[in-house]
């Protein structure tokens, strides 16, 4: 794996996500950022925030297959997320939850969350983006 994830000593602990991510692969892919359609371009879960969610790992997952890797090789996620606010944080959490179940991953590399006015079409809620690093 080209990826390792850790918390190292004096930065906060947290299960949603590791604070560094040490890359030794040799390939980058960069997944452009994924709303929740599915592979006809339909909103899946309009109007909610969980579904769109675990859609839009889903499709992060569908990128790294194609590019020959998985979330094991994702080195950081950048998540947008329209209106964004503290209360929102449980639904965020099953999304991921229900993907990663799905994935078969613990989806844990460094992330970044940023609450945006609006993304693409008013029907998406959140837009997921991906670097990963493949051997």
């Amino acid at each position: 794996m080209a990826i390792t994830l850790l918390n190292p000593d004096g930065l906060p602990k947290t299960d949603i996500y590791r604070q560094v991510a040490i890359a030794s692969g040799t390939r980058t892919v960069f997944i452009a950022g994924q709303v929740a359609w599915d592979a006809d371009g339909v909103t899946v879960g309009e109007g909610d925030l969980a579904a769109q969610v675990e859609r839009c790992y889903l499709n992060v997952g569908t990128a790294l297959a194609g590019a020959g890797g998985s979330f094991e090789d994702v080195a950081k996620l950048t998540v947008y997320v329209v209106d964004w606010t503290p209360d929102k944080m449980p639904l965020l959490l099953d999304g991921i939850s229900r993907a990663a179940t799905k994935l078969g991953v613990t989806a844990t590399p460094p992330a970044t969350l940023i609450g945006v006015a609006a993304l693409d079409v008013p029907e998406h809620l959140v837009e997921i983006e991906a670097a990963a690093i493949l051997d």
